[in-house]
């Protein structure tokens, strides 16, 4: 089964640096191939027309109480 996922690149423009174009991976593309958050991932160029997208290495999991989102310490007054 292929699926299909378009998507458009977005182009990043800050004045002084040089321009950013990103790709973002659809979240059932992701779920597919068990991408996970902070995974390194390397695009080659196949031909003119295709790129290719290879996994470098996996994240090593991380604590549960590390990926929690932190807090704002709040002052009492």
């Amino acid at each position: 089964m292929k699926a299909k996922y378009p998507i458009k690149v977005q182009a990043i423009r800050s004045e002084g640096r040089t321009d950013r174009f990103y790709v973002f991976v659809p979240l059932p593309l992701a779920a597919a191939i068990g991408l996970e958050k902070g995974e390194t991932v390397q695009w080659s160029l196949t031909d003119k027309d295709t790129l290719a997208v290879k996994r470098v290495s996996a994240r090593t999991k991380m604590d549960p109480a590390e990926e929690a989102p932190k807090r704002k310490k709040q002052t009492r007054k």
